[in-house]
């Protein structure tokens, strides 16, 4: 399988504090993988070094052919490359279809019509304010808003937080959707059990390093490492169909 991202033994820092001790991970074409860890282990420094937020002191990033470790963040996503931020980011005073209308247009199959008809909510509330809308359609807003830039690699920077577990199966299901036409994903989440369920591979953190890598379902029949990570969200997962 075709390696769409790979990163290799990066080091990155904010300011004097040593973030990430040589991460080396990689995503191959049409499958998703997850990266664990708690709370301050790199998971989101990770994602900023791969999109050029946060570049990488040491190390290397290529994406889709390309050397990016250095190139700056709107030309990673010029390659199609859709980033999903922790917190959402939406505009809260643009309504949902002015929202939707930020995004540079790209060729390929994804345009407003065909958002709606992933997040039918969105087509309910296109005219209400973002600040109008509840946790779980912000972060449908913010995917939606993702995949209209057509996207061959989607990173999401957790984002099941702070919504109620119907809502997290809705979100998870869409990434579902989105492995089945082809497109990578990198899932940053704390709800591992979730995670492990609907990603292919995984890859944990701890203080910055790589600690676990492997398959997803390997990984989920660890019951004490599951725990140990899961924390508050060692409830049981649905299977996502």
């Amino acid at each position: 399988m075709t390696k769409v991202l790979e990163a290799e033994a990066l080091h990155t820092f904010y300011g004097k504090s040593h973030i990430l001790h040589g991460v080396t991970m990689e995503v191959r074409e049409g499958e998703i993988v997850t990266l664990l860890g708690r709370n301050g282990a790199g998971k989101t420094t990770t994602l900023r070094s791969l999109v050029g937020l946060t570049h990488a002191r040491e190390g290397a990033v290529r994406i889709l052919g390309h050397a990016t470790t250095d190139w700056p963040s709107y030309r990673i996503a010029g390659l199609g490359v859709g980033y999903v931020p922790e917190g959402r980011r939406i505009f809260a005073n643009l309504t949902v279809e002015e929202n939707l209308k930020v995004p540079v247009d790209r060729a390929g199959p994804w345009n407003i019509p065909r958002v709606y008809q992933l997040f039918p909510r969105l087509a309910e509330r296109k005219s209400n304010k973002g600040r109008q809308l509840s946790g779980g359609e912000q972060e449908m807003l913010a995917i939606a808003r993702a995949l209209l830039l057509n996207p061959k690699i989607l990173l999401l920077d957790e984002p099941s937080q702070g919504l109620a577990p119907i809502i997290v199966q809705d979100v998870f299901n869409v990434v579902v959707a989105m492995r089945k036409e082809g497109m990578s994903v990198l899932l940053v989440e704390q709800n591992v059990r979730a995670a492990v369920e609907i990603a292919d591979r995984a890859y944990v953190l701890d203080d910055g390093k790589v600690v676990y890598e492997g398959p997803a379902a390997e990984f989920a029949q660890d019951e004490e490492r599951v725990r140990a990570l899961a924390g508050a969200s060692a409830e049981k997962w649905e299977e996502v169909e």
